[in-house]
């Protein structure tokens, strides 16, 4: 099958943001909605990519071949984790508590964020911490509010920003 470069760039995406879900490639391609997201895949990049057991978005291995891009997370033998991270994500992570910290809510990672100069829209931080979550990094803890602390020691990460 031969992508259009459209196709091809978004196909990219997909496996550059893996696991991922419909909310955050819409947001990423400027879609209006998650089904809108569902028929492109389907339609446009159907033999490359699947949805695992907790209907995350993954690229075969194939479609990583095909565009030549990383997956979004790779482990190693040791268990240190690669992360490939959109730029709210990116630096979320290097705000977040420690697996042994208190973990810190939705408004306390915004403030974290903006003292260390972001200024993200709290519905990107909201949404960057329940993707992590979704992904394994971030263990959500559920107080009055949920909160969110790392899930795996931070010397056992790397992260790399995605460019947009």
């Amino acid at each position: 099958m031969t992508l259009s470069e459209e196709a091809h760039e978004r196909l990219a995406d997909v496996v550059a943001l893996q696991p991922t879900k419909n909310k955050e490639l819409m947001s990423r391609w400027g879609m209006e909605s998650g089904s809108e997201v569902h028929q492109y895949l389907e339609s446009e990049l159907k033999e490359y990519y699947f949805r695992d057991e907790n209907s995350l978005i993954r690229a075969t291995p194939e479609a990583a071949e095909l565009v030549g891009v990383d997956p979004g997370m790779e482990e190693d033998e040791e268990g240190r984790r690669t992360l490939r991270l959109p730029d709210v994500q990116y630096h979320v992570v290097g705000v977040v508590p420690g697996p042994d910290e208190e973990s810190a809510s939705v408004v306390n990672v915004l403030h974290r964020l903006r003292e260390a100069g972001q200024d993200p829209p709290i519905e990107d931080v909201r949404e960057a911490l329940r993707s992590l979550a979704s992904k394994g990094v971030l263990e959500t803890v559920k107080r009055t509010v949920p909160t969110y602390r790392l899930a795996v020691p931070r010397e056992d990460l790397t992260v790399e920003r995605l460019d947009d």
